[in-house]
């Protein structure tokens, strides 16, 4: 397992130096969250909502107040369908971006171009996919134990944490999914233990309010935690929207440091800004 330094001069060198040596040792992960599949146009959750309240014929107060929403409406609707077969289909037809589009993104042409050893992503959608042929990079898709044990080495390997359309028994779509996944010990959630513990972490195109995100965030403060040596873990970033003080200091204690975009700087830009800073620090010192 690669090890990383400590002490107080690692500890302040920027989160751009810090993510561009992980990078170069191959020991750094990138998460990615729905905001950058948004960012090419992408439907929003609300989207999912809505279609879900039409096909199963609700109006739309049936939701105000209830907790769990698209989740909620999903276990609806595969206890009302006897599966989630037709609604994957759906998502598979509308969850689709134009290779073009992309193709053009400054966005996925940089998460591409840093050569991140792995790639988790809890998003549905093929674009991460997309990106790497278009840019005719290889890469091995992982959305279950059989991938895990056939994926091909020396590529990065993108882990569809929540699933995959390919797949309908992999995706983590309704509430049951969810819960089901508290218990953090599918293969997935064992190998992204095992890849985290000795990795830097960057989290980009994610709601830090997001509980589910927020769990795995806890499990990895938690497993450093009873092991000891929790002074030792690798630093992790976390890019946000805005600022948030209270935020900060929660995501603090578990490791995790923010990013924000500069003010007056789109978190789009932000983002991608913050990833060709990554770039050239390792064109840099290549």
């Amino acid at each position: 397992m690669n090890q990383q330094p400590t002490g107080l001069a690692f500890e302040e060198r920027p989160p751009h130096e810090v993510l561009a040596a992980a990078i170069k040792r191959r020991c750094a992960i990138l998460f990615v969250g729905a905001g950058v599949s948004m960012a090419v146009g992408l439907p929003s959750w609300q989207s999912l909502i809505d279609h879900l309240l039409d096909d199963l014929g609700l109006e739309r107060d049936v939701i105000a107040g209830m907790h769990g929403g698209y989740q909620m409406l999903a276990e609806y609707y595969r206890l009302k369908r006897g599966g989630i077969g037709p609604l994957r289909s759906w998502l598979d037809r509308n969850w689709r971006v134009d290779p073009d589009r992309i193709a053009a993104s400054r966005l996925h042409r940089l998460i591409v171009e840093l050569d991140f050893p792995t790639i988790y992503t809890t998003n549905y959608d093929r674009n991460l996919e997309t990106a790497f042929e278009v840019l005719e990079k290889p890469y091995a898709k992982i959305s279950n134990a059989k991938d895990i044990a056939s994926a091909r080495s020396g590529v990065t390997h993108i882990i569809k944490f929540h699933g995959d359309f390919d797949d309908d028994a992999s995706l983590v779509l309704t509430e049951t999914d969810f819960l089901n996944r508290l218990a953090f010990d599918s293969p997935l959630d064992i190998r992204f233990r095992a890849d985290a513990l000795g990795s830097t972490l960057l989290f980009i195109g994610y709601s830090m309010s997001d509980p589910n995100i927020r769990l795995l965030l806890h499990r990895i403060w938690q497993s450093w935690d009873e092991s000891g040596h929790r002074q030792d873990r690798p630093r992790s970033f976390a890019f946000v929207t805005q600022r948030n003080p209270v935020q900060e200091a929660v995501l603090a204690n578990w490791g995790i440091t923010t990013i924000a975009p500069p003010d007056g700087v789109s978190p789009d830009d932000g983002v991608s800004q913050f990833l060709l800073d990554i770039r050239r620090r390792i064109e840099r010192e290549s």
